[in-house]
């Protein structure tokens, strides 16, 4: 479909507010969602168009592309869809230019949006990128460019704001939507009622992540590590969500090769709800674990990657942890275990460890971390956007 045809009609005498946006993955379409929200409050006429997910969707955006066409992970993996995506970004490019937008709100994805944004802030066209890139952790060097193609960067880790300040680079600390939407307390019963669980018997829930590449490389370990627990603990629930269709025949195409016979519930969706459900979380890496640390749930965080995007990748970080909870707190709080790590032996004997213990000091560090990223995201968020655009940065 030609990007051409999306043209709006501009005749009407008052121009409504115009916004570019684009998420790239689920979490981005979470926190997109709620700042569209928030900025119709401010401006009821509002417009969207770009790339959306399900949630943008629902609040009547105009799409350019599926969403799913920027959801790969990974230098192998991103090699294989190079293409496509240099096509898609230069006919989003160019639809931009021709039909500027007020303004243009990259959310997430910074490999994509953030060459967007610098071609449309040299066009004169005013941007922001909504979530910060991991500059802090790997390739520091990218702060010049981040400077230079964005007018304001919304963060929702105070220490990012901090490193923006210390480059003279425009930053807003905001906190993040999905600490504001999830209670300080979420009990487990009502969430196993909901899936159709035993009330009364653990459960462990089984992320393996919302990408294609996530779920391929991690759900033969995640399922290895089931099979192993179950030997241990016959009464075990195992609950696993899955972000969307394909994912779903993809994860049960590799169960069945990997682990028939195993007892697991899957469930469209509805991650926050299995994640309240469970007494221990195995996941992947990514926004999912700052949501398993808002419900208060101990987690074993793990990922994997082709191994020369892992050695790529060596070279390159800056860091020693990289889950969300981790990084909040400045120390090691959750085991991360990563590539060669990533193996059922270990990944058992971590969610066992957390099975065994009371795990009380980790939830109250949890509580403490979940009330310092609680600052009403989304209002804060549309409140920047104003901001940029009536030039008060």
């Amino acid at each position: 479909m030609s990007v051409a045809s999306f043209v709006p009609n501009c005749s009407a005498v008052t121009k409504p507010l115009r916004i570019g946006i684009i998420a790239g993955e689920v979490s981005g379409d979470i926190l997109a969602a709620g700042l569209m929200h928030q900025l119709r409050q401010l401006h009821p006429d509002c417009q969207f168009i770009g790339i959306a997910g399900p949630r943008m969707q629902e609040l009547g955006i105009t799409t350019l592309f599926d969403m799913e066409e920027l959801s790969v992970m990974g230098l192998v993996e991103v090699l294989g869809r190079l293409p496509r995506l240099l096509q898609v970004r230069r006919q989003i490019i160019r639809y931009f230019k021709e039909n500027p937008p007020d303004v243009f709100i990259g959310v997430d994805a910074p490999d994509f949006n953030i060459g967007v944004e610098l071609k449309l802030k040299a066009a004169g066209i005013k941007t922001i990128h909504y979530v910060s890139p991991s500059v802090w952790a790997w390739r520091q060097s990218r702060i010049h460019k981040i400077k230079k193609a964005t007018d304001m960067v919304l963060a929702f880790l105070p220490f990012e704001k901090t490193f923006y300040d210390q480059h003279d680079a425009p930053c807003r600390f905001v906190g993040h939507t999905m600490a504001d939407a999830i209670p300080l307390s979420s009990p487990k019963s009502p969430a196993r009622e909901m899936l159709g669980l035993k009330v009364d018997v653990p459960v462990v829930a089984v992320l393996p992540g919302s990408r294609g590449a996530e779920v391929e490389m991690l759900t033969p370990p995640f399922l290895q590590t089931c099979q192993l627990l179950q030997q241990k603990y016959p009464d075990l629930q195992f609950v696993v969500p899955l972000v969307n269709p394909c994912r779903k025949a993809q994860f049960e195409q590799i169960k069945q090769q990997v682990a028939p016979e195993l007892a697991m519930t899957l469930v469209d969706g509805q991650a926050r709800t299995v994640m309240t459900s469970a007494d221990v979380i195995l996941l992947a890496s990514g926004t999912a674990t700052l949501e398993a640390m808002l419900v208060k749930r101990p987690m074993v965080v793990a990922y994997k990657v082709k191994p020369f995007t892992f050695w790529l990748g060596q070279k390159l970080v800056k860091i020693r942890t990289f889950s969300l909870p981790n990084l909040l707190s400045g120390r090691t709080l959750v085991p991360e275990l990563i590539q060669d790590d990533c193996v059922p032996e270990k990944l058992v004997a971590a969610v066992d460890t957390y099975l065994q213990q009371d795990n009380q000091a980790l939830l109250d560090e949890f509580s403490r971390l979940h009330q310092l990223i609680r600052c009403d995201a989304d209002k804060q968020a549309a409140q920047a956007v104003v901001d940029v655009l009536q030039g008060h940065i």
